[in-house]
């Protein structure tokens, strides 16, 4: 696995997507002040590892990166990973343009770990054709990059074909979590269980699913509480895909100080889960695969395209909310008036003019525009 895989890091990695924002209706706005706070208290309780990407919080999660991060802190005292997502270049020009604007962007002088982004069956061909895993392989020779992997969001049979053409690939970033676990959809084991074959240490992306494992049911909710009444319910999620042992980093995509503090508390000295526990994670991930109705983890790829300005992922966010709260009762709940603010500044659901574009990008594989129509019929009025 290579040497700093059989290092001690902590398992704990910052990841720079969904960054605090002084305007809720633009990624671009981050608050770069509570930005900067929560990435000194990261560094400060020992852990390293920072992840982003050319697209994340408007295109600005890597210029972010540079002014709370590398500006402020020694080029040794962390490490930092971005990506190359095959949406965002049509030539070998633009794909090395990209790489440089990254470079620029952060001030990094070099990538510690640099990602072929969302690996799946069309970006793979794509990949190939502009022979991106040959280019990671001489920045790496040149020194510009570390480590090379890639991310992926496909089937475990399309990754074992990926890692069996491209050895030289030393990690995977997967999306692992309790409620993605067993999907026929996601195939989290299935996957995870391609790179123990094929000896790749993992990255964990979406352990908390998006949000989805922070704030459950409150069947589940009690479950957890009453196991271990001292930690918080996204615990639980990170910690689950932290103790698989192939896991070397498990990324959470923090909004708050607050979820700093408390992802650092508990992983600080991070104790892997019980059977017991691990059995837990899976009643509690019946509980809510029960209830949920869009299963959306709010990465917000598919909106950057979107020629209506929609705002996908909040409305699926409210939908899957108001669906959990019908359960209990009909007629209005504060979703309602949540969908009326939010349209103001975007697209309502109905505006969808069904191009298409945003489920060809979504890693999750959606059927955005049949949700979408759902949401319609749910909330425009």
């Amino acid at each position: 696995m290579g040497n700093f895989f059989e290092t001690d890091i902590k398992k704990l990695g910052f990841g720079l997507m969904r960054l605090p924002t002084l305007d809720p209706s633009d990624p671009t706005a981050i608050d770069m002040e509570q930005l900067k706070q929560m990435v000194d208290l990261f560094i400060e309780r020992g852990f390293t590892y920072f992840d982003t990407a050319w697209m994340y919080s408007g295109f600005a999660s890597e210029n972010a990166a540079k002014t709370a991060l590398v500006d402020r802190h020694p080029r040794d005292s962390y490490t930092l990973a971005t990506k190359l997502h095959s949406g965002f270049f049509n030539s070998l020009e633009e794909r090395d343009k990209v790489f440089s604007s990254q470079l620029e962007k952060t001030g990094a002088g070099f990538f510690d770990f640099y990602l072929l982004h969302d690996i799946e069956e069309a970006s793979f061909e794509k990949f190939e054709k502009f022979d991106c895993f040959r280019w990671i392989a001489d920045k790496k020779e040149k020194g510009l990059v570390k480590h090379i992997g890639f991310s992926f969001h496909d089937t475990a049979e399309l990754l074992d074909e990926v890692l069996t053409k491209h050895p030289e690939m030393e990690f995977v970033q997967l999306q692992i979590n309790y409620l993605d676990w067993e999907s026929e959809w996601i195939q989290s084991r299935k996957c995870y269980e391609v790179c123990l074959r094929h000896n790749k240490p993992v990255i964990v992306m979406e352990p908390v699913k998006g949000g989805s494992l922070a704030k459950v049911p409150a069947e589940a909710e009690k479950l957890l509480h009453d196991a271990e009444p001292e930690m918080s319910v996204p615990s639980w999620a990170i910690r689950f895909a932290a103790s698989l042992p192939n896991v070397i980093v498990v990324l959470s995509g923090m909004s708050t100080l607050r979820q700093v503090e408390d992802n650092t508390a508990y992983m600080e000295n991070f104790k892997p889960l019980t059977d017991e526990e691990n059995k837990l994670c899976f009643k509690v991930a019946d509980i809510i695969n029960a209830q949920i109705a869009v299963p959306c983890t709010g990465c917000a790829y598919c909106t950057g395209g979107c020629p209506m300005n929609i705002a996908i992922p909040q409305y699926f966010s409210l939908y899957n909310d108001i669906m959990r709260e019908d359960m209990e009762h009909k007629g209005w709940t504060v979703s309602f008036t949540k969908y009326d603010v939010t349209a103001e500044n975007h697209g309502k659901a109905c505006d969808c003019i069904e191009c298409g574009q945003c489920e060809r990008i979504c890693p999750q594989h959606l059927t955005v525009i049949e949700y979408l129509k759902q949401v319609s019929a749910r909330f425009d009025h």
